[in-house]
């Protein structure tokens, strides 16, 4: 699969990350009743009345102890324009971006109704009742699917994900699937933040992960070591650790602590998905799935599939084949 560039391909760094001017405003009043919704250390979502137009939509703020922070910031501001900017049916559209009534910056974006790859995984770990029957390999495989396609148009435009993992895949309930979360994407040609991160100490002998830009059982090595040349690659390297997990349930490299995960992940070939499934789990994992999985955890980036569009490629023609067998 190729994908086709247009005149307006590229996202720029100097569009993403600028700030909004001091003045700047909105309607904000056409807003209302305010619900929460999630709530992290950087970020709090909402739900919330859009008057306006007569629709719920997700509010999502920068936390304010973080509003003077120049890059936590920035971040917040590249997170809104890069999922604006892709308008891909797998990405979440952005509806507005400004500054609430304090000054604070805000932006608002479609509701989601539905699960993430994460608890639909759990519902399978657990064995709720119809979730073997209701995610079967290849509608979990369609999931997957649909994410990379929002990540091929992503590298087309030349944005890095960065912080792929199953909680930033959204299953809404009538099937839809979005890739969610660019807040710490890389745009192409963009230095590591984390080449200048200070060496805090976390009691481990390591750099801080919060010096390190996205979610340790999912980083890829170069991004653990910290490598000023980090390309679209990194993604593969998430997407074949969740291909893994899709298999068996379990992720392929997680030590008891962040620094014996980046020892494995580093240095260990994990053993093959059949030998970590659930027993209640009653499926035959099938070996080219195993192959592409493995391969794009390549712990050189040479040696894994060149691009998105390639694993793509891999999973359909699999699920094609199997298709013309049955």
């Amino acid at each position: 699969m190729v994908a086709q560039k247009d005149a307006y391909a590229s996202v720029f760094l100097s569009l993403t990350d600028v700030d909004l001017p001091v003045d700047f405003i909105n309607d904000y009043d056409k807003y209302s009743d305010f619900r929460p919704l999630a709530k992290g250390g950087k970020a709090v979502l909402q739900t919330c009345m859009d008057n306006a137009l007569g629709r719920v939509v997700v509010h999502k703020s920068i936390h304010p102890h973080l509003e003077g922070n120049v890059r936590e910031r920035r971040r917040f501001m590249r997170e809104a324009r890069i999922s604006a900017q892709l308008q891909h049916p797998n990405t979440i559209p952005v509806y507005e971006i400004g500054r609430d009534p304090n000054g604070n910056l805000y932006f608002t974006m479609k509701r989601i109704a539905g699960l993430n790859l994460y608890q639909i995984m759990g519902r399978l770990k657990r064995e709720v009742t119809d979730a073997q029957q209701e995610y079967n390999l290849d509608r979990l495989l369609e999931i997957l699917l649909q994410a990379c396609y929002a990540l091929a148009n992503a590298h087309a435009h030349g944005v890095i994900h960065r912080d792929l993992k199953p909680e930033n895949i959204l299953v809404g309930q009538f099937g839809e699937v979005s890739l969610v979360d660019w807040g710490v994407a890389k745009i192409w040609g963009m230095p590591n933040e984390d080449r200048t991160r200070e060496h805090k100490e976390n009691g481990e002998g390591m750099p801080g992960k919060e010096q390190r830009p996205g979610t340790p059982l999912y980083m890829s090595p170069e991004q653990i070591i910290g490598n000023y040349y980090v390309d679209n690659r990194t993604d593969v390297w998430a997407i074949g650790v969740m291909l893994y997990e899709l298999l068996c349930l379990e992720v392929p490299f997680k030590g008891r602590t962040v620094h014996q995960t980046f020892e494995k992940i580093i240095h260990e070939t994990p053993v093959t998905p059949g030998n970590r499934l659930p027993k209640h789990l009653k499926r035959v994992i099938p070996s080219e799935l195993v192959l592409i999985a493995m391969r794009a955890m390549s712990k050189k980036p040479a040696d894994r599939q060149s691009s998105i569009s390639e694993v793509i490629e891999q999973i359909r023609s699999f699920r094609n084949n199997k298709l013309l067998i049955s």
